[in-house]
C-alpha cells in the first residue's frame, strides 16, 4: 500500500470530491442528451444553443466548487492532481458539446447532418457509460470500472472514423457550397473532440483504478 493511501485511511479526509465528480459527469451527459434534441425539427440552432449554455454554466459552477474544496482540504480521497485532472476531462466533455451547439446558432446549421447526428449518438453512449462507472471510482471496484472505460475507448476510434469520413466527403464534393463546409467542419470538429475527451476520461479512470487497485 502507498503511504499517500495509508495516510488516507488513518486520517479523516473529504469525500465529497467523488460527489462533485459524479455531478460534473451528469451535466456531460445531460448536454450530450440535449444535443440530440437538434434531432427534432421544432429544437431551432438557437434553443439548441441556449439549452447548451445552461448546462456549461452548471459545470462551471461546480470545477470552481472543485476548485475551491482543493485548496482547503488537507487529506483527499484521490491526490489533488488526479481530482483536478479528472474535473478538467469532464468538463472539457460539456465545454465541446456547447462549442458544437454554439457553431450551430452563430454559423447558421440549420439541421444536423447524418454525419453530426452519428457523432452525437457515440457522444450520448460514451458519456451515458461514464456517468454509470463513475461510482465504481468511489465504492473501489476497479475491475468494472476498466471494463466500462475499455468501451468507452473503442467508440473514440468509430467516433474518428466517422469524422474522417464526413471531412472527406465535404471536401471532395463539387455541390458543397464553402461556407456550408466551413460551418460543418466547425461542429463536426467539436463533436469529435468531445467524444475524443470522453475518452480520456475513460483513460484517467482506467489510470486511477491500476493505482489504487
Amino acid at each position: 500500500m502507498a503511504l499517500q493511501d495509508l495516510i488516507r485511511l488513518i486520517l479523516p479526509r473529504e469525500d465529497r470530491f467523488y460527489e462533485l465528480i459524479e455531478r460534473q459527469m451528469d451535466v456531460a451527459l445531460r448536454a450530450a442528451r440535449a444535443l440530440a434534441e437538434f434531432r427534432d425539427p421544432a429544437c431551432t440552432p438557437a434553443m439548441l444553443a441556449a439549452s447548451l449554455q445552461k448546462l456549461e454554466h452548471e459545470g462551471d459552477a461546480l470545477v470552481h466548487e472543485i476548485e475551491e474544496l482543493l485548496a482547503k482540504t488537507f487529506v483527499t480521497p484521490l491526490d489533488r492532481e488526479d481530482i483536478h485532472q479528472l474535473s478538467q476531462v469532464i468538463d472539457d466533455v460539456t465545454d465541446l458539446a456547447n462549442g458544437a451547439a454554439r457553431a450551430c446558432d452563430l454559423l447558421g446549421v440549420p439541421r444536423p447532418s447524418e454525419e453530426m447526428l452519428a457523432l452525437i449518438d457515440m457522444l450520448g453512449t460514451a458519456a451515458e457509460q461514464l456517468a454509470r462507472t463513475l461510482p465504481n471510482l468511489r465504492l473501489r471496484r476497479f475491475e468494472p470500472l476498466m471494463t466500462d472505460t475499455r468501451a468507452v475507448r473503442g467508440l473514440e476510434k468509430d467516433a474518428d472514423r466517422i469524422f474522417r469520413g464526413a471531412i472527406s466527403k465535404l471536401y471532395r464534393s463539387d455541390d458543397v457550397d464553402v461556407k456550408v463546409l466551413l460551418r460543418e467542419r466547425e461542429v463536426l470538429e467539436d463533436l469529435e473532440n468531445a467524444v475524443d475527451r470522453c475518452e480520456r476520461v475513460a483513460m484517467v479512470l482506467a489510470t486511477l483504478a491500476v493505482k489504487h487497485g
